[in-house]
């Protein structure tokens, strides 16, 4: 565990980006965490995010780090973690810091915060995408394994498509929003970054409150997707509507049937979010703090931000209930629309504008980035955001939605769209041995043949077939033998759902640092298991056991 605490804090020094963090933990204090949670893990605890790497959205709370939302002015020193921020904890996710934001999250760009702009993590000329800016890109960059973000009108998606990465929005109400700064408290979410889409759903499956609720079942068949005509998605970036179209076709190649829709009640209600009386909730959430930090010199508050927040002050009541009435007919049609439709498919974003291109035009900019975007929370529904290629050499995201508590749904027809993933195999799923095949029938190819990092310790576990178990232990490790595998992402689900306990999927360092998904084995599993470490991996002690 202390090696990969160390491997992020030498990646935060190489990539040079302070904009990311608001505030960043102390290094040995976060080693003294990981090494506390090595002896519980060793001592037969069972904590399925043991030292995953979390960065946190500066407007959730952690004990022990202000809250800002963006703003130095604003700060108070939380005494408990936000639910969501102790869940992940208590599952065994360190904390790294809290990370940079559209101020009062309130923007989709990613610049608007006295910290700086944030810039992509694939190209520093362009925008990271807001509100959630320093959370994607701390995860895009391998610095953190998952980071909170939260999701308005968008900010837990547009950030995630623009950096390559997988950006869940669950149902309102899945996820609890207590110790959260509310942008507009009745349609924000906490939203998890991921680098891979099952990484994304564990963390998911940790910050959820309760079951979700039972769905009517659905007749068998195909997934049924929605997408809208051409001209109805407007003007694209250069090259983005073919990768629009190429996602759409990969779902048509895994067996998905695809029809029209008109996506106008989405996009309607879309504008109505900023443009009408629905932003003047951002108001009584900080409205009149603002309006004394306002006249007080306005020190530290971004002006967009700010002249957001004070003009949604002098919204007439009576225009809130006009635009209720309007939403709740746009949400009949949109509803209508989809009808029996599994997802809608979407381009996350119309383009990925420059940093150059948001400071001349901040508002207009912004609303462009939430036209496909700000209508789900208004309609209540769940969204994911996932990696659909590139476009111009850059990431190219798409986005499912669907109505509220499908997210495993989602999930699943998102996994469609992954072209493939990669894991890393220790033990009996290994070129030759019995539950190699397990792999082949999922389409699986060898990558490469490598060894782990020198922090594993394996032991042959008592299971039929026979099988080790591989278990992180830091200090006092061994390279261990493995191959890397490439499979397609939904290849790797169907796999997951079948993992007998006490094997678990987690990340695996490579000799090389590069981590990748891998099987792992609850520590309980390890009563009277020999330790086979010496050997250097399976096959070698497989080959001694058989002379």
């Amino acid at each position: 565990m202390l090696s990969r605490v160390r491997a992020a804090y030498a990646r935060i020094e190489a990539v040079d980006r302070p904009e990311i963090w608001i505030d960043l933990r102390p290094q040995d204090e976060v080693e003294a965490e990981a090494r506390a949670l090595a002896e519980r893990v060793a001592a037969g605890e069972r904590l399925p995010l043991a030292c995953r790497l979390l960065a946190v959205k500066g407007n959730i709370d952690v004990a022990g780090l202000p809250t800002t939302a963006g703003c130095p002015a604003y700060a108070y020193h939380p005494e408990a973690d936000a639910p969501v921020v102790a869940r992940l904890r208590a599952a065994g996710a360190i904390v790294l810091g809290t990370t940079n934001l559209d101020q009062f999250a309130t923007g989709l760009v990613g610049t608007r915060s006295p910290h700086g702009a944030v810039r992509g993590a694939h190209d520093p000329e362009r925008i990271s995408g807001g509100s959630s800016s320093g959370s994607a890109v701390a995860v895009a960059l391998g610095i953190a394994d998952l980071a909170l973000g939260t999701d308005t009108a968008g900010s837990g998606r547009v950030p995630a498509a623009f950096n390559g990465i997988v950006g869940l929005k669950p149902t309102r109400g899945l996820v609890p929003t207590a110790g959260v700064v509310p942008a507009c408290a009745s349609l924000d979410c906490v939203t998890v970054f991921a680098r891979t889409l099952p990484e994304a759903e564990q963390a998911l499956s940790h910050m959820a409150t309760g079951a979700q609720p039972a769905l009517p079942g659905r007749p068998p068949g195909p997934w049924r997707i929605a997408v809208p005509p051409r001209e109805q998605l407007g003007e694209l970036d250069e090259g983005w509507a073919q990768a629009y179209e190429a996602a759409v076709e990969r779902l048509v190649a895994a067996g998905a049937s695809v029809r029209e829709i008109d996506l106008t009640p989405f996009t309607e209600a879309a504008a109505m979010l900023y443009e009408g009386a629905f932003v003047a909730e951002r108001y009584t959430a900080v409205g009149s703090f603002v309006d004394k930090l306002t006249s007080e010199g306005g020190t530290g508050l971004d002006p967009t931000v700010a002249g957001i927040i004070t003009r949604a002050r002098d919204i007439p009541a009576h225009q809130l209930y006009a635009d209720q009435d309007r939403l709740a007919a746009l949400r009949t049609r949109a509803e209508t629309e989809l009808a029996d439709a599994d997802a809608l498919l979407l381009p996350t974003t119309p383009g990925h504008p420059t940093l150059a291109e948001v400071a001349a035009d901040p508002l207009g900019a912004n609303a462009r980035l939430g036209r496909f975007t700000n209508s789900t929370n208004l309609f209540d529904q769940a969204a994911i955001a996932v990696p659909a290629g590139e476009a111009n050499g850059l990431p190219f995201g798409v986005m499912l939605i669907g109505p509220a508590h499908t997210d495993e749904r989602l999930a699943r027809i998102a996994a469609l769209l992954q072209p493939e993933t990669r894991l890393a195999v220790v033990g009996a799923h290994l070129s030759g041995q019995p539950l190699n095949p397990q792999l082949l029938a999922l389409g699986a190819r060898l990558d490469r043949t490598t060894t782990t990092a020198p922090v594993y310790r394996l032991h042959a576990l008592r299971t039929d077939p026979p099988k080790p178990g591989l278990v992180h232990i830091g200090e006092g490790g061994a390279q261990i033998e493995a191959e890397v595998w490439r499979l397609p992402a939904e290849g790797l689900g169907r796999l997951l759902s079948t993992l007998p306990r006490p094997m678990t999927l987690g990340s695996v360092e490579l000799s090389d640092g590069i981590q990748v998904p891998g099987f792992l084995c609850e520590p309980s599993a390890l009563e009277n298991a020999e330790d086979i470490t010496s050997y250097g991996g399976w096959r070698s002690y497989v080959s001694a056991e058989q002379a």
